[in-house]
């Protein structure tokens, strides 16, 4: 049986916009570079996001610590950029964590390398 894709359009819109801000920047630049150009493009675009947001994590009803994500859009999707020469299962593992302090339902990991955009939809798998 074949699942459903999460926010199948805005996934699409999100996607696009990072091919676009590569093929105008291309890889080299730094990754705040890649965000600021990403966030204009969102904006142009008139898609809703909040940059740099803090997420607090909670244990036991404490917070024992923070995690800053670079994009969460639409209030329901979380986009983190990397600027790398090749795609590590580390940041899996980050926009996990971030899935379960958010309890958002999609996070979409997009490497700036050097051989072009690579995205990777990482969906919670506790929701």
């Amino acid at each position: 049986m074949r699942e459903e894709i999460v926010y199948p359009e805005l996934s699409y819109k999100l996607v696009g916009t990072a091919f676009k801000v590569y093929n105008s920047l291309g890889f080299g630049c730094r990754e705040l570079y890649m965000q600021r150009a990403y966030a204009k493009e969102l904006s142009t675009e008139g898609i809703i996001f909040i940059r740099e947001k803090e997420i607090k994590l909670i244990y036991d009803g404490q917070e024992i610590g923070k995690y800053r994500l670079d994009f969460i859009v639409d209030n329901k999707v979380i986009v983190e950029l990397k600027v790398v020469p090749i795609v590590k299962n580390i940041h899996i593992r980050q926009v996990l964590e971030y899935l379960n302090a958010t309890k958002f339902k999609l996070a979409i990991l997009i490497y700036f390398t050097s051989n072009g955009v690579v995205y990777k939809r990482v969906v919670n798998p506790n929701i």
